[in-house]
């Protein structure tokens, strides 16, 4: 570590439950972040203040004007750009010692040649097709999925590694087995979003990747963080596996 390296990460160097060997993992890992949008962008700033030495940043998305009321990462002048490219931007003016690698949308053609690269893979997209695959992809290859969602006031966070223990921990598709019909799906860009609630849960899910490179702390596999900004409430709601889950089923078997 160089005496910058030292400087930079003074603050994490200091925790006992950190310390020089927890920042040289960090600095070691290679995460991939799925969405740079409200969630991506506490996501990506996070991880790499933290100095996570590859950031993986999966979008397909140009910069608009509607985005920048959550998505901090972003100003005025970037709209009409592409995400990955100004997220990448504005990672190299944080943190100059930061890899950034960027990739197209995840599909199934593409997600398990993508994930390959990382140690961990973080999700905040908006769509459940998306989730599935990745779900998938995470499973068969045995990498830890942290995934968060929100919408209007409200948002949810889990870790999903099912392969710690087979049976018991569940998977994405535990959680929602199947698609919800179209009238029971919160989307934002028809009923819209508090800015401050995509902090809130994208903050909560950087903790989560840190704490799962770390080995720090009590993982939320298994458990769902459910936050009400309204409330001004957070509870933990025990998720157990699917025996009959279509995904990590044949894992316990």
């Amino acid at each position: 570590m160089t005496p910058e390296q030292r400087e930079r990460y003074a603050r994490h160097i200091l925790l006992r439950e950190v310390g020089g060997q927890g920042q040289q993992k960090l600095m070691d890992a290679r995460v991939l972040v799925i969405g740079a949008g409200g969630l991506g962008s506490p996501i990506l700033q996070y991880l790499a203040g933290a100095g996570v030495g590859t950031l993986g940043i999966s979008d397909s998305d140009d910069v608009s004007l509607s985005n920048l009321q959550r998505q901090v990462m972003f100003r005025t002048e970037d709209v009409g750009a592409d995400k990955t490219k100004s997220a990448a931007a504005y990672i190299e003016r944080l943190n100059p010692n930061i890899t950034v690698k960027t990739h197209p949308r995840i599909s199934d053609e593409n997600a398990s040649a993508i994930i390959a690269d990382y140690d961990l893979v973080v999700e905040g997209v908006d769509n459940f097709a998306a989730r599935y695959v990745l779900n998938r992809a995470c499973l068969t290859a045995k990498k830890p999925l942290v995934s968060a969602a929100v919408g209007r006031f409200e948002g949810q966070l889990s870790t999903f590694k099912p392969y710690d223990n087979p049976g018991v921990l569940p998977c994405y598709r535990c959680l929602v087995p199947e698609e919800p019909p179209r009238d029971q799906q919160v989307n934002c860009a028809e009923e819209g979003v508090l800015g401050a609630v995509t902090g809130v849960l994208g903050t909560l899910a950087a903790m989560e990747v840190l704490k799962e490179l770390l080995s720090v702390g009590d993982s939320m596999a298994g458990r769902l963080l459910v936050y009400d900004g309204l409330a001004g409430t957070f509870r933990t709601i025990r998720l157990p596996a699917d025996p009959a889950c279509s995904d990590c089923g044949r894992v316990a078997d």
